[in-house]
This record gives structure tokens, sequence and C-alpha cells, in this order.
């Protein structure tokens, strides 16, 4: 006789009924007449009880053989049980393996070093804090489609490979057939402005490159970012958008991942103080707010780690630092009308030392002008062609920003090292698995 299968996370809807479940070993004990199975299968965790004189000999023996990590399949009642994970559990008549694992299985119950752990990545995802990170990963990523989905956003894909650079930090290159380099894209904001002119609101969300030298636990070589673009706002727009985006991802996840929260221990009370508005500090009222807290920091010096951890130490949500001095930004944002030392751009610093996890600017919108920087910041003009002619023909004002997920789902999660925030990290000395 066949029985239906479940998921785990199902089990609620089969209380009294006979149900297979598949999933992988995590712990096992037994009295001698009574054995217990605790297995995962990616939607939660379930104690599977085995009795010797109520399951057939074979299983029973099974048992016996059972490992960390073997995939099993096992058959029986579901019933309800507040004690149990999930709040029921298996009563089993059938256990059947599906695939053994060694009992050298290399993460034991016991402390691990980073290193070892993420060198074993591959198997430490298995763990219940990884997946819990994971899933909270997922509804941040679902979260960022649904709200730019709901207001009327298009999504767009932009390239990989590009002759066009737009930051400062460093390249990995590679040389492309007879067009010369060709550079892992630092960011899709360019072709976004293109686009944005074409659909008025766009967003891209994918991969992006930085070949920085940095060992810090905020950074990584390969990360995510989702960049939206919107034609006709200025940078105070921009703002609102950002506050907004960042307030709906934080609430999505206290509504929907406490579960998960809970599993990492996070202090959810400082995640229910983020609502919009977020405060604005200029950056020439910030440096003197700095001096007096004793940094070193001098005007025309772009912020640093420390630096943005004493901006928000006195908030409880994250904090905009807007209009920095041109020389410490990106050739492409758009002078300050009342400060021309200045271009209209903001930092978006998360509370609780995180730091940034958004920069935005208003773009510049004038052909001379940004042709001036360009040539200024000593880019190939060719590589720009194209990006200049959306100045020349039917210019208009636009702004957008990127959010860097990584750096956001660690600070959502309250972890310490941002490479927990995404399955397979690559840093300095990382490539693999």
């Amino acid at each position: 006789m066949t029985f239906p299968f479940a998921r785990i996370s199902e089990l609620h809807r089969y209380d009294g009924q006979a149900v297979t479940v598949r999933g992988w070993v995590t712990h096992l004990r037994s009295s001698g007449k009574v054995a217990f199975v605790v297995l995962r299968d990616g939607s939660g965790v379930l104690q599977a009880v085995l009795v010797k004189s109520g399951v057939p000999a074979e299983s029973w023996e099974r048992f016996g053989q059972l490992t960390t990590e073997t995939s099993v399949a096992v058959t029986g009642t579901v019933r309800a049980d507040a004690r149990a994970p999930g709040g029921f559990e298996l009563g089993v008549s059938e256990l059947a393996v599906l695939g053994p694992s060694p009992i050298d299985y290399p993460i034991q119950p016991k402390e691990h070093g980073v290193d070892f752990l993420l060198d074993n990545r591959h198997f430490w995802l298995r763990s219940g804090r990884q997946a819990a990170i994971m899933r909270v990963r997922h509804e941040i990523e679902q979260g960022i489609h649904d709200f730019f989905y709901e207001r009327g956003f298009i999504r767009v894909d932009t390239p990989v490979l590009t002759a066009a650079i737009g930051e400062r930090s460093g390249l990995f290159s590679t040389e492309y057939f007879e067009e010369g380099s060709a550079y892992l894209a630092q960011t899709g904001q360019l072709y976004g402005e293109a686009l944005a002119a074409a659909l008025g609101k766009i967003y891209t969300f994918g991969p992006t490159f930085r070949a920085e030298k940095s060992r810090t636990r905020r950074h990584l070589t390969e990360f995510w970012m989702i960049e939206p673009e919107v034609a006709f706002n200025d940078s105070n727009d921009n703002m609102r958008l950002q506050e907004e985006f960042v307030a709906y991802l934080v609430h999505r996840c206290l509504e929907r991942r406490r579960g998960e929260l809970a599993e990492l221990e996070r202090d959810t009370s400082k995640l229910e103080s983020v609502v919009a508005p977020f405060p604005r500090l200029d950056y020439s009222d910030a440096i003197p707010l700095l001096q007096k807290k004793g940094s070193q920091i001098k005007w025309g010096d772009d912020l640093g780690a420390e630096d943005e951890a004493l901006i928000v130490a006195d908030y409880d949500r994250p904090v905009f630092v807007f209009n920095y001095p041109k020389e410490a930004k990106a050739f492409y944002m758009k002078e300050n009308p009342d400060d021309p030392r200045t271009v209209l751009c903001d930092d978006l610093l998360a509370p609780e030392g995180y730091g940034e996890i958004i920069g935005g600017s208003q773009r510049e919108d004038d052909y001379d002008r940004l042709l001036h920087r360009i040539k200024e910041e000593g880019l190939p003009l060719d590589a720009y062609g194209w990006y200049l002619d959306l100045r020349r023909y039917g210019t208009f004002p636009h702004s957008g920003f990127g959010l860097g997920l990584e750096r956001t789902v660690a600070w959502i999660c309250g972890l310490p090292h941002i490479r927990e925030t995404i399955p397979f990290p690559r840093m300095m000395n990382r490539l693999k698995p």
C-alpha cells in the first residue's frame, strides 16, 4: 500500500493520517525498545518514533545502520505533539534507506574553525543556522521583486561583461576576442539609465564583482545588487524610495520569518524601530559631528567604517548621509547646484554598526558636465559614447541607487560577518567550493 508523500512543513494537514516523509538524518537515539530519528527535509525538522514491536524486523535493523546525513524515507502516522519540533511527530511503521552516509561525516556536533566550515560549505549549509539565513535571504529576494512589481517597476537584465565601468574600485578583466579588454560588471546602473529612458521605472537584480583587496567582514568579491532607476526622480525622491524599500523588507522579514530570526537569536526589537522616514544628515554637518566624537576625518574624505558606526550610534534606524564631496564619489553623480564642491548623492547607513547598505544619487543629466567628468577621471571616451548619447537625445533628470543584498541580509539577521549571507562566498582567499 502506498501513502502520500508529505513535506515536514505540511504535516499539519495530515494529522491522524499515514504519510511518507523523505529527508536526512540529523540525530539518533534509542532506549533498546524505542528509537528516535530526527530528520530534516529542507522545510522543517521532524521526530520519527520507532517502537521495536511495531515495525518490521528489517526496519528496526535499518535503524541500527543509520548515521548522520543518511537519506531515508519513513512511513507512519502523523500525530500532534506540542513537545515535538514543529508540533508533530511520526509514529513509524516502515523505514527505508535511500542513500547511506559514511560514519565520518565531516561536520560533527563540536566546535569547528571558520576555515574548516568554509572548506566544507557544501555541508555547512545543511545546519539549522545556515538554512535559516538562506530562508531569510530568500524572503528578502522575494520581497524585493514584490515591492517593485507592486509599484509598476519593470525588471530588466544588464550585461555581466562590459567595456564601461561604473565605480573606482578594482576590476576583474579578461580579453574579449578582438574587442580588447572586457570587465566583469561592477554595476548594472549605466545600462539601467538607458532602460529608464525607455520604460520609466526599472530595476536590475544580479551579480556584481569588485576586485578589491579587502578582508573586512563587509566585503565580498562577488555579491548581488538591486539597482532601481527612475526617470524624473530627483535626489529627494530617491531617498524617499530607499527608505520605503528598506522599511518594507525589514517588516516583511519580521512578519514572515520570525522563526528563522529566533533560530539566529536576532534581537528583533532593534528591527521593529525601522520605520520611515529615516534621519538625514548632510555630509558637511557630519564632519564636525564626527570630529567632536574623536574622528580624525577632514572635509573631503570619504567616510570609513568607524565613522559610519559613530554616526548611527545615536539612532535606532538607518541614517542617510547625503551630498558628499565630488572627489569622493563617482563621475556620473550630478553636481549640487547649491554647493558645486558636492554632488547630489546619499549613502544609507544601517544601525548597529552594519554600515552602508545603499549608495544612491541623482545622475548628471548635462552632456557637457558629464563629458568633463569622464575626461577628468581619465576614462576611455569610446566606451562611454552610448552613455553620453542619453544626454544628447532627450536628456532628463533621473536618480537611482544600489542596495547590497548580502550586507542587508547580514544586518537583518544580525550576523557578524558577510560570508554567511551567500551560499558560496567569494573572497580574496576563497574560490571554492
